[in-house]
């Protein structure tokens, strides 16, 4: 007789709603910023940079307080699992990297240049990789037991 495998994984703790929606929200900010930093590259229209720098700092109200609230969550033992530790680097390692953009868009228009939009890249793949796992994503799916 032919038995099928058990398939066997981790329990989900999906996170909150409002929790969710913070993290979602800094998304399309940080892609606007981006958005805007390659529209300065090609028309060198300082307006863009001003655009890109509020996109920035709205971003960050969104980001800052979604890691203050994962962080708060890990004191719950259910939410100690291996990608909730790793959604909760990845969204410290955005922050940073949104303070570290935010910084380099203070600077003059005319310097800025191409760095903030190296900066804008590494930012939006951040928070990508951070709603892969805030989405539920994982390293490794399931686990086969025969």
């Amino acid at each position: 007789m032919h038995t099928r495998p058990d398939v066997v994984t981790q329990p989900y703790r999906p996170l909150h709603p409002l929790h969710m929606l913070l993290v979602t929200s800094a998304f399309p900010l940080f892609l606007g910023t981006l958005v805007a930093d390659i529209a300065y590259a090609k028309t060198y229209q300082i307006q863009w940079t001003n655009f890109a720098s509020w996109l920035l700092v709205w971003a960050m109200v969104f980001a800052v307080p979604a890691l203050v609230w994962a962080l708060v969550s890990l004191i719950t033992p259910s939410a100690r699992t291996r990608t909730r530790y790793i959604y909760v680097g990845l969204l410290a390692l955005t922050c940073v990297l949104g303070f570290l953009n935010s910084l380099v868009h203070a600077m003059d228009a005319w310097q800025k240049m191409p760095q903030a939009l190296v900066w804008s890249v590494l930012c939006v793949a951040s928070i990508v990789a951070t709603l892969w796992f805030a989405l539920g994503g994982t390293l490794r799916r399931r686990e086969v037991i025969a």
